[in-house]
């Protein structure tokens, strides 16, 4: 066998930041609340973020996310708390101060200039000489792939090409952190997706820290490296976008990222590895493989994605984790087909099934008897 160092050497594994004991958070946000006279904008957040991260903070309107990122960039100021860049306490430091940049949805060009002397605005400002404004300009418009583009007006440009004139603008700077405010809300759907892999790849080139506010949880779950999911104000789930799907931790979190089922019933038994729970709503048993720390005969739900049932017009032989009823709505997506059943219990259930192949002469439709069923590693327990 050779020795050959090709053939010997070990593939490195690169651990993220945020799993490392130890590791030093880049942006701290340490016990924020903001306060609009009565009203509680955002409640005691504390939140770490670290170096090279694309962290979104995702929420429905009013949440307070939005309010979070304007007290990052330094436009709103906190009723209490501090907030923390590289180690500097930027509480009360101006925006104009702060190694941040920011692009807001509208994109905010000014519409008398050339694409090239948009994003060259900021370092004039500041007194960049021009030789260097020429280069950095050059540099980041190539990067965003404009350059071809640097002498038109922002009226002459696709909607997808004004976003990457306003991203080069705010990168131009090579502020530490960049805070993207609904930075794709403006796109439609193709482009939208089409873009969301173009500021992944832009990041990870440029190796700056990105936080980026949506109330789109696709959006969200494609770009992030972590999700922040807000509610009232309030951080009820911090983790990477595949545990926020497939364990969340409430039934808040569980209904708004994607679609899910819960199915309500009673702890009746409890082991190491699984719990059984008895739901009059699928008029069965319901197991789990995985234990939970809840009181006696407590009630619970049951979190089960859609894309994890199975749909079937033959009864499974299983004694829990299965229920039957009547196809009332179906729908074909394309890929997909989405079905709707109603049990006897009255309980309606969602169900997606992959269009693998393109025969559909013995598809299910409406208004069949059909069994459902899934294991029990799809489904997860919510107490909250």
């Amino acid at each position: 066998m050779s020795s050959s160092s090709e053939f010997n050497q070990e593939k490195s594994i690169i651990v993220p930041s945020w799993r490392e004991a130890g590791a030093k958070p880049f942006v701290q946000i340490d016990q924020i609340t903001k306060k609009f006279g009565d009203f509680t904008a955002v409640n005691s957040v504390s939140l770490d973020i670290y170096q090279n991260e694309l962290f979104c903070l995702l929420g429905g309107s009013g949440s307070g996310k939005s309010t979070l990122l304007r007290m990052l960039a330094g436009f709103e100021k906190p009723t209490s708390g501090r907030i923390l860049i590289d180690g500097v306490d930027m509480t009360d430091i101006q925006p104009w101060d702060r190694p941040v940049n920011m692009m807001f949805q509208s994109y905010a060009l000014f519409p008398h200039l050339t694409v090239e002397a948009n994003v060259a605005f900021g370092l004039r400002r500041e007194g960049v000489k021009s030789k260097e404004v020429a280069l950095r300009v050059a540099e980041i418009l190539d990067m965003v792939q404009l350059g071809h583009l640097s002498k038109r007006k922002p009226h002459m440009l696709s909607g997808g090409q004004r976003q990457r004139v306003a991203l080069a603008r705010a990168l131009v700077k090579r502020p530490k952190l960049l805070l993207l405010d609904e930075p794709l809300g403006a796109l439609d759907k193709k482009l939208r997706e089409e873009t969301q892999f173009e500021l992944i790849n832009l990041q990870d080139e440029l190796g700056i820290t990105f936080v980026v506010v949506t109330h789109d949880q696709e959006e969200a779950m494609t770009l992030a490296t972590r999700i922040g999911v807000m509610d009232q104000g309030g951080i009820t789930q911090i983790a990477e976008p595949h545990q926020v799907y497939e364990y969340p931790n409430s039934r808040f979190v569980a209904e708004f990222i994607g679609n899910v089922n819960l199915f309500e019933g009673t702890v009746i038994g409890e082991e190491r590895d699984c719990t059984t729970i008895q739901s009059a709503e699928i008029d069965g048993l319901l197991k789990v493989n995985h234990a939970i720390s809840c009181a006696p005969s407590q009630v619970v739900s049951v979190a089960v994605r859609p894309e994890k049932i199975r749909i079937s017009r033959e009864k499974p032989d299983a004694d829990a984790n299965t229920t039957d009823g009547i196809i009332t709505d179906y729908a074909y997506m394309g890929s997909q087909s989405i079905y709707k059943i109603a049990l006897k219990s009255g309980k309606e259930v969602r169900v997606t099934m992959q269009n693998a192949t393109r025969d559909i002469s013995d598809r299910l439709t409406w208004d069949e008897p059909v069994f459902l069923s899934w294991d029990a590693g799809s489904s997860v327990v919510l107490t909250s």
